[in-house]
């Protein structure tokens, strides 16, 4: 069986010399991984960049859960995000605690919707989007189901829950706009993880988180 879906690239990791296992999050399988045949090094440099928004063809094959992708095509150009380097440290963390948080498998409803209109939503902003990784990361727990509210985002805010708590009432706009040192958005950003990884009970290690504390230092 063949079917067309709309693939959001998490991850890609090399499988033999020209294959590629594809880490994804599918609209119409959730957190899936794929794989991808006769992969060249422009695909990786392009199709394959974190956050990329792609349509494809799945075979789904009955005797392995590692079902094949093949005809590949970007749906967006996403060039506000590759242009901008501080957009593309964004875009690397947000994949990455994606590609983390999201256990293989998992499927929930209106996830891969919400994950498009974010990435689109990024790549559109010309300003003011300092704020956003923790904005995402908070709308993230929501669209998972752990609906973070002032009183159970206490006990981890601690003397950060004043602005935390802006974050989790503002709006999008104008939680864009909340004034905060580098060392007061890594906090911010730290207090989140600490709170995804208390409802999924995982550690979560994000590789690029110190790359987005360098840049916005």
């Amino acid at each position: 069986m063949i079917k067309n879906t709309g693939l959001i690239v998490l991850h890609s990791t090399r499988f033999g010399e020209n294959s590629t296992v594809l880490h994804t999050l599918s609209k119409e399988y959730g957190r899936r991984s794929f794989l991808v045949r006769g992969v060249g090094k422009k695909a990786l440099t392009t199709l394959f960049l974190p956050l990329t928004i792609l349509e494809a063809d799945i075979i789904e094959n009955p005797k392995s859960n590692l079902y094949t992708a093949k005809n590949l095509s970007s749906v967006h150009s996403l060039i506000g995000i590759r242009s901008d380097i501080y957009k593309n440290s964004i875009s690397m963390f947000m994949a990455e605690v994606l590609f983390r948080v999201l256990k293989e498998g998992t499927y929930e409803e209106g996830l891969y919707q919400w994950c498009e209109h974010s990435i689109l939503l990024l790549d559109a902003l010309e300003s003011d989007f300092s704020n956003f990784p923790i904005r995402f990361l908070l709308e993230m727990a929501v669209v998972m189901g752990f609906s973070p509210s002032s009183e159970n985002m206490m006990p981890f805010a601690g003397n950060s829950f004043g602005l935390m708590n802006r974050f989790l009432t503002d709006s999008f706009s104008d939680s864009m706009l909340i004034p905060l040192s580098g060392e007061k958005r890594n906090e911010l950003l730290s207090i989140v993880l600490k709170y995804l990884e208390y409802h999924i009970d995982s550690p979560i290690n994000i590789n690029s988180l110190s790359v987005l504390r360098s840049i916005f230092a």
